[in-house]
């Protein structure tokens, strides 16, 4: 016995090298070769006190049921006094241990968190019937970052803490053997997103956008369901790319001779076809993929949601529009004014609740451009070009009529967009896939929702006249001749489709992942995403 309680004092002072007596908040970062020290010296000591650092996983005893923080705090947290014990109110907690004070030899506090919630665990060496020596030991082994699990009964210090009060020994159930930031922080934007297993530990907001995400996507699927939509699922690799202008990515498939495949760029076309199908409220939320640059607002892998549904026209989706961010807002955020990240008290937040401001983009346009020419078509690349030229606009190349367009629209109506604002009235050229509103043919029946001058939805009534559209997309083909490689290829097949009869059908995608970040009040489209594609390290 008295070898025994030798070996393990001799544990005990090899793992108190590891760290100081005082109170511990996450180590901060460290060396390579620190890190390997630090592994090094706790698989020692684990196996010289016994300690199996990676255990399978085991229910606790059934009298010692796991509970959480919201459940401690919910049946106990008023009911008792400062200083009261309920010693048969026997559980379990486990999760990863945040803190760790040694009060003296016998006595030890541990703040142990879960789902983003702490529990104090105050082991006291007086409540353990077993071996003093080891009650040190153990306790002295594990450090801020372990999995851990403690087993005792419920009460409150007599500063008023709820508590759990350990009655067992410590379990490990899986030890940290890489420092932590807490202390230190991580804010350096490299390291948060090339570590983010360490910034969700780290950094609460981070944890707090992802679930926000969550609950976005909970909502928008409640949101169409309770409204007869289905969702469905469309292929991510397909021979053909439609439904937007963006360069696709691309890959080849083995198991067809190595054909070309592209990954998709909208949902689009193939939602539609379910509608011809007999489906007549459909929609898809999913990832899309643009081969283009990273930005705040840009993302090459990003999420959309779209819909379409039969027998509606653009005044029904502006209505579902308003109703869906408004209780997005409302749901999310319990308001429906949104602050903007780095507002101050005099800012104006974003409001969904009133309707949403309107403005006709051509007329808008001719307010600002009075020579801008009636009617647009290819014929109008050189006037655009001049009234770009003469207002020292700049804009990349290639020059298209869409293009120079969109310039326009961007510099003199998306920046009054303040709070929501829906843009509809377009020209017909901007929209080869929309119906047009008026009799001759040069007014899309679209809009775009911009809000922070951010476009968040756009939506249109469907062109589903397979011969329109045929000519529309032999009108794209041009612009990709004039050197518009983002521009897809005419798609013959889904003109055949609409040959079988599309109903008249209203269509609407919007950005998921930049709702996310206004909702969120982040500034960056990578906060709202798990995992945001990173530039490779050199080697």
């Amino acid at each position: 016995m008295a070898a025994a309680r030798q070996t393990l004092f001799r544990s005990f002072a090899r793992c108190a090298l590891l760290q100081p007596r005082t109170c511990i908040r996450f180590q901060t970062t460290a060396t390579k070769a620190s890190n390997e020290l630090i592994k090094e010296q706790r698989e020692k000591c684990f196996a010289e006190l016994g300690i199996q650092p990676y255990p399978r996983y085991a229910a606790p005893a059934p009298e010692y049921p796991l509970v959480n923080h919201a459940h401690m705090h919910s049946r106990w947290g008023k009911s008792l006094d400062s200083g009261a014990k309920l010693t048969d109110a026997k559980l379990t907690i486990q999760g990863r241990l945040v803190s760790k004070r040694e009060a003296s030899k016998k006595l030890f506090f541990f703040d142990v968190e879960q789902d983003g919630q702490t529990v104090q665990v105050v082991a006291s060496q007086v409540r353990y019937d077993g071996d003093s020596a080891q009650f040190r030991a153990v306790n002295r082994a594990l450090m801020v970052g372990d999995i851990v699990r403690f087993s005792g009964f419920v009460g409150k210090t007599n500063t008023g803490e709820i508590s759990v009060f350990a009655t067992h020994l410590s379990e490990l159930l899986a030890p940290c053997v890489r420092p932590i930031p807490l202390r230190s922080g991580l804010s350096d934007m490299e390291k948060r997103f090339r570590n983010r297993h360490l910034d969700l530990l780290v950094n609460p907001k981070a944890k707090r956008v992802l679930k926000m995400r969550a609950q976005a996507l909970q909502y928008i699927r409640r949101f169409l369901d309770s409204r007869e939509f289905l969702e469905a699922e469309t292929p991510v690799l397909s021979p053909s790319v439609g439904g937007a202008s963006a360069r696709p990515f691309i890959t080849k498939a083995m198991a067809f001779d190595e054909t070309m495949l592209y990954m998709r760029v909208a949902p689009e076309l193939y939602l539609k076809q379910l509608v011809i199908g007999g489906l007549d409220r459909v929609y898809e939320i999913g990832k899309q993929f643009r081969n283009e640059g990273i930005d705040a607002d840009h993302n090459p892998e990003f999420t959309t949601c779209e819909f379409y549904m039969a027998f509606a026209a653009l005044e029904d989706l502006m209505q579902m529009t308003e109703d869906l961010l408004r209780g997005m807002a409302e749901t999310l955020t319990g308001s429906a004014s949104v602050s903007l990240p780095g507002d101050g008290a005099d800012s104006t937040p974003i409001n969904f609740g009133p309707l949403f401001r309107r403005i006709n983009v051509m007329q808008e346009l001719r307010k600002h451009i009075p020579e801008l020419p009636h009617t647009l078509n290819e014929g109008s690349l050189n006037e655009l070009q001049s009234i770009l030229a003469g207002r020292d606009i700049p804009v990349a190349y290639p020059h298209t009529v869409p293009r120079l367009l969109d310039r326009l629209i961007g510099y003199y109506i998306e920046p009054q967009c303040v709070q929501p604002t829906f843009l509809y009235g377009h020209p017909a050229i901007m929209s080869p896939l929309a119906k047009c509103a008026d009799s001759e043919q040069t007014v899309s029946a679209r809009f775009e929702l911009f809000v922070n001058g951010k476009e968040l939805v756009n939506a249109y009534e469907e062109l589903n006249d397979p011969n329109q559209q045929r000519v529309k997309f032999q009108a794209q083909a041009m612009e990709r001749d004039q050197g518009d490689d983002e521009v897809p290829l005419p798609d013959s097949a889904f003109c055949d489709a609409l040959e079988a009869g599309l109903p008249p059908t209203a269509g609407w995608g919007m950005g998921v992942d930049r709702v996310i970040a206004l909702l969120s009040g982040v500034t960056h489209l990578r906060e709202t995403i798990a995992f945001p594609i990173m530039r490779p390290l050199a080697k």
